[in-house]
């Protein structure tokens, strides 16, 4: 396992990207109607329901963070609400398959109990056969955003969680394995062990999207993110790989930056150097897109080299002994 010694920061990650110059192609600005002048922003990337393909989005007022995710479809150029679909009142959606099923999150906030100036928050998931039979299932703890799953090669969970506080900061990336969604509670999030040697104190981060790769390891896209002198905050889109049985993984890499997005609008001043990863669809030719919220604001999409085939590269999963649950 890494050291938390050997954490890099924003800083360096970004210069290490620079210099890799890595193509990032076709820019596009992702364009929505029918949610009354509303932004859309920290989108899911496309997924298959009923035969049709769906994007998942935050949509909220730019002066606002109650938000709700509507369920958007293609016409003529542009996403647009699907009929009769529910509306939940969710930030940041995510989604993935497990045991045949949709399961589809996102975050929930409430007022803080004993502080007038703040909010909590918690992730909520909901799954289901078709998205127009979501029921919720499970409601993660208090104060924890950037809870994932994903269905592993031998039928088990892998359960990525992000607390903060006493045991994680300002936010650090957990891991275990579950035998089933059955074993999805409270303290099964709270006692997973946090991943070393990728986040400095100052600095924070989550997963976003679990890629059970063809070698039996997972490839997480997720984001790092950290304040500058100035207190703007800067949120970058990155990956790495894990064993899911040992627990190894890659170092964290950023696989692109705000600049190479086309430019925009942004929530607030403090937000324009926002990427927040929503999803990457991998393609035959080794290629990937990569969908995101911008700024805050809006939803953005480019074309960038896949990054998990050369995790696809590492001694497979399945050859080696894995760790009992």
């Amino acid at each position: 396992m890494q050291s938390d010694r050997n954490a890099k920061t924003c800083e360096v990650l970004l210069a290490e990207y620079q210099l890799r110059s890595d193509p990032a192609l076709d820019p596009v600005r992702l364009k929505f109607a029918g949610v009354e002048d509303r932004d859309v922003y920290n989108i899911t990337a496309p997924f298959e329901d009923e035969g049709e393909t769906i994007i998942a989005g935050r949509v909220e007022a730019r002066d606002s963070e109650r938000s709700h995710i509507v369920f958007f479809v293609e016409r003529e150029g542009q996403w647009v609400p699907r009929e009769g679909m529910p509306t939940l009142a969710l930030q940041d959606p995510f989604y993935t398959r497990i045991g045949g099923e949709i399961v589809l999150g996102g975050v929930q906030i409430d007022a803080h109990p004993h502080r007038e100036d703040a909010l909590v928050w918690r992730t909520v998931m909901y799954k289901g056969k078709r998205l127009r039979e979501l029921a919720p299932f499970f409601t993660g703890p208090d104060g924890m955003k950037d809870l994932r799953l994903a269905q592993l090669h031998d039928g088990s969970i892998g359960m990525f969680t992000r607390p903060q506080g006493a045991k994680g900061g300002r936010g650090k990336i957990g891991f275990a394995r579950l035998r089933s969604l059955a074993e999805l509670t409270v303290e099964a999030v709270e006692a997973a062990p946090l991943l070393k040697g990728q986040f400095v104190d100052a600095e924070w981060g989550g997963a976003n999207e679990p890629h059970l790769l063809s070698n039996g390891w997972v490839g997480i896209l997720g984001h790092i993110a950290c304040f500058d002198a100035e207190g703007n905050r800067h949120y970058y889109p990155m990956v790495f790989a894990l064993h899911p049985f040992t627990g190894e993984h890659s170092d964290i890499e950023l696989i692109a930056a705000r600049s190479r997005f086309l430019p925009g609008a942004s929530k607030r001043a403090d937000l324009v150097d926002v990427v927040f990863s929503g999803g990457l669809v991998r393609r035959a030719d080794g290629s990937a897109e990569l969908y995101a919220g911008i700024s805050d604001a809006e939803a953005h999409k480019l074309t960038i080299p896949d990054p998990f085939l050369k995790f696809e590269r590492l001694a497979p999963v399945y050859r080696q002994a894995s760790v009992a649950l």
